[in-house]
């Protein structure tokens, strides 16, 4: 500071004083005393407050130099210490002073100024500065200033997280030097917002993203609060806090930019009307992101820089990104692009741009000499000038004269279709080029560009595309190949492409020959690829093919088909499968290749065109990939040795380009058979159409129905056609067959089967042998049906008639005994007879065939010539039961004759008796008299214990027949006789009400008079009085014989 000048002198101070002060300081502090000298007229004490008025601050030098000169003055004791005191209490009163408060948007300013007593401060002064909102310390910061700065005025800011409209701030400074801290001094902001509406700030704001802001709600008494809340923020992250009544803050980490038109800040209230929403609308977004930045030249005369340009910043609708290339503005600094009109100088210099909007600014810069970064715009006038059939010249000029005189490289860019080559070439000033190498008659489309060749920076713009025709020229040779099918022979040669047939190909001529003959050459012409000539296959044939367009003809193309035995020799056939729709395929060299080797594929079987491909010499392996190679085909592949004769076979192999999984239902006629607990499962051979992959196998699961239990069995034989599973158990199983690939198990076929029991095996050959005896049985049978007349009569020969011995009652004379009608009680008598084998009922037809044939009696039955009615199949004659050989009392009635035949006989009806019971038509056979004797004898004992229906039709009946034709009547007992008798009477009572006098005599009378003469006398008045007893009235008269 500089001391004021004009302070009024004192005639006390002399001249001389000073003059002595000054020749004993030292010179540094010359200055300071030549000042002293010159201001102070006065006395020490005025010195001392010009001193501190003045805020001069003073070292320890200083200081000490006042003293010195107080001293000087005459300033000593207690009047030296007292102006030191005073001087210490002036500095110690230093803080700030006329402070002013400013803010705009989120950021508050705060100025003040040092109080004139800080000029004494010698030090660094410390000012401390706080933020209080609510009441509640939000930020505490500190500001030096140094003796230099003091006297002048600060400022500082601060940028608030929360909008200074939701709540006041309250700012506060103080000084703090040494120990001495001055006391407060503070500014308030007052907000001015009105509270009778709700209000949500900050609004249409922006903020960087990964800041965190404050975001407030001011709401009027009476409106109750809801929540406050970001759209596209999760509500999980926010936090709201009540400051004071009615205000309420969201503190919100913002991690993501807002769209284009800002995020919504909604607060949410309750009021008698509902749900009300109020908001505001903040943009998120970044600070300027460019980078990379590039400088080159063009012209030579500007300079023009590109850069890299950052995302999107998100916040463009409030805030505009500004570039600046040295501090001139960029018109197209958005797009990355910038250009400058600067003179170019050879030498490095520093090129920068800057790049800013409201959040931040990015400085670019890069360092280079562009004399060495020269980017050639593009040739002008690019052209075609001569075209032949392989050849073009291209010739083109620049926009910019000094590019003639610096050395030009350029690239040439033909493009066909697809195809694209480039040709270089460099030169002073280029502007022409000769390409060569072009196909005949093909369309072009050719483009260059150029650089620099000396200190080459990087390539000039494409210029425009120039297009033409190349002329045309004759066809290529062709591709030829062969295929030899049964007695066939198929030449084959691939189609010429547009680089090969140099124009439109009008035929092809095809010409074969046998060379060991002579005059032998056929001729012809085709329209195709393809021609199938009829050659003897045991001959040697040279085949060549000429392709003409409208130029000529083109070279020939000779193949030799060989002979039929080298067309057969055997090679061996191994497996191969393709990975990503190619063939990977690679042979052994071949001693016998002299020009290479040729490889043909088609299909193993229906029919697809053969391709090839022919590889040079020291070529053994390739990779074939065609578009008409389908997955699941098998195909044929053979490796040919090109020979200076025809073609030999080296390799052959068969493969899928891609195996596919086989379809269900492969299996055709899937059948099992079982044997004991196994099953064998077996099938038709797989055809190979069927086959889309190697079959490497086959596998049968056996699945239980019940209980889902598996079993499977496999075989890795491809040529298998069956499968056994083996201890099975008996029950139902589900048999599934599965064919094994590379592509996974499939063909699944299903057949269900029940196992048979193996009981039910084991009596199968027993059933069989029962089978086969009950068909020789029914054979043997049939043959003795047929023959049956002559076996019987070899095994039964004819008996001879009985001869009646005796002399026999008058009453029984021959002419009294008639044949016997067959009336209803003889026919209940005949159902009454029994079976005396089995004593179990007749059938139905038991007494039909009794009647029909004669009693098979080794003694003979009797018969009478049948009468009228017996004619008529209505009446039979009763054979004997017990046969008696020497008791017939018809065997003299009236001349006739007995016969051991069956035509003699004919039987009453099968019918069922009143009471249902049927008996059966089968008799005893007693061959011996004593045995006779004796089996009615113990019939006597036993009868007592037969059932009464058992002794009624069946004992009772037999009884009565032995009685008529026997000689029992002397064993049986007297009460059996008699019931015999009433049991026959009662079964004619049936009918005799029906019947005459004479009739009834005829019909009971026999039964009883039938008896042999001893029965008869025995018991004849026992007879007749039951008889008379029983009978009824009108059949009632019985006269004594």
């Amino acid at each position: 500071m500089s001391l004021d000048a004009s302070s009024p002198k004192k005639p006390w101070v002399l001249e001389r004083t000073l003059d002595i002060i000054d020749w004993h300081r030292q010179a540094s502090f010359q200055g300071d005393l030549t000042e002293y000298r010159h201001t102070f007229s006065s006395s020490p004490v005025e010195i001392l407050r010009h001193s501190q008025a003045s805020g001069e601050t003073h070292s320890q030098g200083q200081r000490d130099i006042l003293w010195e000169v107080l001293q000087e003055y005459g300033v000593r004791g207690p009047l030296l210490r007292a102006s030191q005191s005073l001087y210490a209490q002036t500095v110690f009163a230093c803080g700030p002073q006329n402070l002013t408060l400013a803010s705009s948007d989120q950021v508050i300013t705060l100025r003040w100024e040092d109080d004139p007593s800080c000029s004494a401060v010698h030090d660094r002064l410390t000012y401390e500065l706080e933020v209080l909102r609510a009441d509640e310390t939000v930020h505490r910061e500190e500001s030096n200033v140094t003796p230099d700065q003091v006297g002048s005025t600060h400022s500082w800011s601060w940028v608030s997280n929360m909008a200074l409209e939701c709540t006041s701030h309250l700012v506060r400074l103080r000084s703090r030097y040494n120990k001495y801290v001055s006391p407060w001094k503070q500014k308030e902001t007052l907000t001015s917002i009105s509270r009778s509406e709700v209000k949500v700030f900050p609004q249409d704001r922006l903020f960087r993203v990964g800041s965190t802001v404050t975001f407030c709600c001011t709401v009027p008494a009476g409106i109750h609060f809801n929540k406050i809340y970001l759209s596209d923020y999760n509500d999980s992250k926010s936090n709201t806090t009540n400051i004071r009544n009615q205000t309420y803050t969201l503190t919100v980490l913002l991690n993501q930019p807002s769209r284009s038109s800002g995020t919504d800040v909604i607060c949410e209230t309750n009021t008698s009307k509902g749900l009300t929403d109020f908001g505001a609308c903040a943009y998120i977004g970044y600070p300027p992101r460019d980078r990379n930045l590039t400088c080159e030249t063009r012209d030579l005369k500007s300079v023009e820089c590109y850069w890299i340009v950052g995302g999107d910043t998100h916040v463009s609708l409030k805030s505009q990104t500004v570039y600046h290339l040295l501090g001139s503005p960029c018109e197209n600094g958005s797009l990355g692009r910038c250009e400058i009109e600067e003179k170019v100088d050879a030498g490095e210099r520093n090129w920068k741009v800057t790049a800013q909007n409201i959040l931040g600014k990015v400085e670019l810069s890069d360092t280079a000499d562009v004399t060495q970064r020269v980017c050639l715009y593009a040739p002008k006038g690019t052209t075609a000038s001569t075209v032949s059939a392989r050849t073009v010249t291209l010739q083109w000029g620049w926009t910019v004269l000094q590019y003639y005189r610096l050395n030009i490289t350029c690239q040439v860019r033909v493009s066909h279709g697809e195809t694209h080559t480039i040709r270089t070439f460099s030169g002073a000033g280029l502007s022409f080029a000769v390409v060569d190498g072009l196909v005949p008659h093909r369309s072009y489309n050719v483009t260059l560009r150029c650089g620099t060749l000396e200190h080459f920076w990087r390539w000039g713009d494409w210029s425009t595309i120039v297009k033409f025709l190349t002329k045309s020229d004759i066809p290529d040779a062709l591709d030829v190949w062969m295929q030899v099918k049964a007695n066939h022979t198929f030449i084959i040669w691939k189609t010429p492409l547009a680089n090969q047939s140099h124009g439109h190909i009008i035929d092809y001529e095809v010409t074969w020959s046998n060379p060991t003959e002579t005059g032998t050459e056929n001729r012809t012409k085709v329209d195709k690829n393809r021609i199938c000539l009829n050659l003897d296959i045991t001959k040697e044939h040279t085949v060549t093919v000429t392709a003409r367009n409208v130029n000529g003809s083109s070279a020939p193309s000779t193949i030799i088909i060989p002979a039929s035995a080298n067309i057969s020799e055997r090679t061996s056939t191994s497996w191969i499968v393709g990975q990503n729709g190619t063939f990977k395929l690679s042979w052994s060299a071949s001693a016998s290749a002299s020009c290479g080797y040729t490889v043909d594929w088609s299909c193993s079987l229906g029919h697809c065109e053969v391709d090839w491909l022919k590889v040079p010499l020291n070529v053994t392996n390739i990779r074939i990939f065609s578009k008409k190679l389908k997955a699941g085909v098998r195909y044929t592949l053979s490796v040919y040795a090109c020979t200076p004769g025809a073609p030999t076979l080296v390799e052959r192999r068969e493969g899928y380009v891609a195996e596919k999984k086989i379809e269900d239902d492969l299996f055709k006629s899937l059948r099992w058979k079982q044997r004991d607990s196994d099953v064998e499962v077996s099938w038709d051979p797989v055809h190979l159409r069927e086959q889309p992959a190697f079959i490497q196998g086959y596998v049968l699961h056996c699945v239980s129905i019940n209980n889902n239990n598996t079993v499977s069995v496999s075989t890795d034989e491809p040529e298998a056609t069956s499968l056994t599973a083996t201890n099975l158990n008996i029950t139902s199983y589900t048999f599934i067959v599965k064919a094994r690939t590379s592509a996974g198990d499939g063909g699944t076929t299903v057949i269900t089967a029940t196992l048979n029991s193996l009981t039910g095996n084991s009596l199968k050959p027993v059933f069989i042998s029962l089978t086969a005896s009950f068909g020789l049985l029914c054979l043997i049978t049939i043959l003795c049906t047929r023959h049956w007349l002559g076996i019987k009569h070899k095994v039964y020969p004819p008996i001879p008639k009985p001869v009646l011995m005796g002399k026999w009652p008058t009453f029984l004379a021959p002419t009294t005994l008639r044949p016997q009608l067959w009336s209803a009680a003889s026919t209940m008598e005949a159902r009454n007879m029994v079976h005396s084998d089995s004593m179990s009922p007749a059938s139905p037809g038991t007494w039909v065939k009794f009647c029909r044939r004669t009693m098979e009696s080794p003694v003979g039955a009797l018969s009478s010539t049948p009468s009228k009615d017996s004619k008529k199949g209505k009446s039979c004659t009763r054979g004997a039961v017990f046969p008696n050989p020497s008791y017939n009392p018809f065997a003299q009635a009236g001349g006739q004759e007995f016969s051991s035949g069956p035509e003699g006989r004919v039987g009453p009806p099968s019918e069922s008796g009143a009471d249902g019971y049927q008996p059966q038509s089968d008799t005893f056979r007693i061959k011996e008299p004593a045995e006779e004797q004796q089996f009615f004898q113990d019939l006597s004992d036993n009868l007592d214990s037969f059932h009464e229906d058992f002794c009624k039709h069946r004992v009772l009946p037999q009884l009565l027949t032995a009685l008529e034709f026997g000689n029992a009547g002397s064993v049986v007992p007297t009460r059996w006789i008699h019931t015999a008798i009433l049991h026959r009477l009662e079964d004619n009572m049936s009918v005799v009400k029906f019947l005459s006098a004479d009739r009834s005599q005829l019909k009971i009378i026999p039964d009883i008079v039938k008896m042999p003469p001893p029965l008869y006398r025995q018991s004849h008045e026992d007879t007749v009085t039951a008889a008379d007893t029983n009978l009824p009235s009108e059949s009632r008269p019985l006269t004594d014989p």
